[in-house]
Formats: structure tokens, sequence, C-alpha cells
């Protein structure tokens, strides 16, 4: 009895150390997720106006040809995923890349009709690990991203495109709702859909409208997309700190249930005590 009390009450130490834990991640995956979010709301307006300027040059252009701007036939897919580089956030990275894979199984027959870029160890592993063609891949992003930390990768995903390598791209990730709601999403990157009936503006471009947009198209592209590593990296945080919030208050049942375990066993073995003493006496009279 004595040596099952002794075990409970180390399995109790165990869980208070471990909500200990749980409950200081949670707090900093709390304050981490106030800045990403409002990293994430300060880049809307400069990829808003941005799209402004490019619909209202595009609609007021004779014709551009851009490859950006203009579907082709689908012969290959490009996929830009988003995950992290760390796991204990439930099933923020689990989810997204099923909803990878359902897509892969469901569109493609083989390999060679589809490429994948990827964001964060936990995509790349996953997608390696299953023979998944990965042609770019950035690990190692800061909390606090930077357009810098993306540019090179998202540059390398529209310039793919430009060239023909794939004929779609798709960017995949996390959108960000709340800190108890994120939505794997899967949104067409390229190419591009202006809105339709954009204003024109009446300026004169120099050298052309055609040649402003060739400069500008690939600009927004990689806009859009480091706007999508923000909004991840909000979910990132909003699914670690409902994950760690989840982990804390099942240690708190724990604790709960191993203490009745370890009263009721204390309360047995005194009890056993007290009949021992009580047949002694007996034995004695």
């Amino acid at each position: 009895m004595a040596k099952g009390m002794r075990e409970i009450k180390r399995q109790v130490k165990s869980t208070q150390n471990m909500k200990q834990i749980t409950k200081a991640m949670e707090m900093v995956a709390a304050s981490k997720l106030r800045r990403a979010q409002e990293a994430a709301q300060s880049a809307r307006p400069y990829a808003e106006k941005i799209q402004e300027v490019v619909s209202s040059i595009a609609a007021g252009s004779k014709g551009t040809k851009n490859p950006i701007l203009v579907s082709r036939p689908i012969r290959k897919t490009g996929y830009l995923v988003i995950t992290s580089d760390r796991g204990l956030a439930g099933g923020y990275n689990s989810n997204l890349l099923r909803k990878l894979m359902i897509t892969i199984r469901e569109k493609h027959k083989s390999k060679d009709e589809y490429a994948v870029f990827v964001v964060g160890r936990k995509g790349r592993d996953f997608l390696k690990k299953r023979g998944i063609p990965v042609i770019g891949e950035v690990t190692g992003i800061s909390d606090s991203p930077k357009f810098g930390d993306i540019k090179e990768l998202a540059s390398s995903a529209v310039r793919n495109y430009v060239d023909g390598k794939y004929d779609e791209l798709y960017i995949v990730y996390n959108k960000f709702h709340s800190a108890i709601s994120q939505e794997p999403v899967l949104n067409r990157l390229l190419p591009l859909s202006m809105t339709e009936g954009g204003q024109v503006a009446d300026y004169e471009y120099e050298p052309s409208p055609e040649e402003v947009l060739d400069v500008l198209l690939p600009k927004y592209a990689e806009t859009l997309v480091f706007s999508a590593l923000l909004e991840a990296k909000a979910s990132e945080f909003g699914a670690k700190m409902t994950a760690m919030g989840n982990a804390t208050r099942n240690a708190t049942e724990m604790i709960a249930r191993y203490s009745l375990m370890y009263n009721r066993a204390r309360q047995a073995s005194i009890t056993q005590e007290i009949s021992e003493i009580v047949a002694g006496a007996n034995a004695q009279g």
C-alpha cells in the first residue's frame, strides 16, 4: 500500500510540474499571438492598396499579355505550403498537410504533375518523408517575420510560374479567424485574378502601363505570400495557446484524480492499521 501511495505522489508531482510548463507556454503563445495579429492587420492596407493600383493599371492597359494575369492549360501545378518549425500546436500542421495530401491525391495522377515549395520544418519533413517533390524550402523563420525572410522563396515560386515550369500556383496555409479558430485553406495565387470593373486612374505611365505592370505584378504576388505567412503565424500562436490551455486543464483534472486516489489509498491504509490494532488488542484480551 505504501509503495502504491508513493507512486501516486510521484505522479501528482510530475503532473504539477507539467502543468507549470504548459501554463507558461500558454502565456508565451498568448503574448506572441497579440504581436502576430498586429503584424497581420498592419500588412493588409499595403496589400489592398497595391491590389487597387495593379487593378487600375491592368484595367487601363491595352490588353496586357503578362503571364501572371493570363490563364493557360493546366499541365502542372505548384503549391506553396506554410507550416511551423515546431509542434505543440494541436492540429495546426496535421490538418493543413492532410488537406494538401487529399488535394494532391484527387487532382494528380503522378508526381510529374505537381511541385511543392514549403515553409517550416514540420511541412518539409512530412513531405520529404513521403517522397513529395520539394523544389524550395525555408525554415527557421522568426516569430516576427520580415518580408526578407520569405522574399527569395516567394520570388522563386512566382518566377517558376512565369517561366512556365507550372501553369498555376496555390498557396496552402492556416487562415486566422480567432485564437480558437484557424482554417486550413488552399487558395489559387497564380494566375492572378484582378477585380472586375476596377476604376481606371487617369495617369500617364512611363514607359508604359504594360511595363509598369511587369514590375508590379511579381511584387504583388510576393506580397500575397507574405500576407499569408503573417496569417499563418497568427494561426500558429493561436493554435499553440489553445493546445497549451487544454493541456493545462487536463493536468488540473489529472491532479484532482490522483489526489482522490491518494486520499482513498491513505484512508484505506489508516483503516487497515486500525483494524490490525483492534485485532491485536482482541487477541491479547
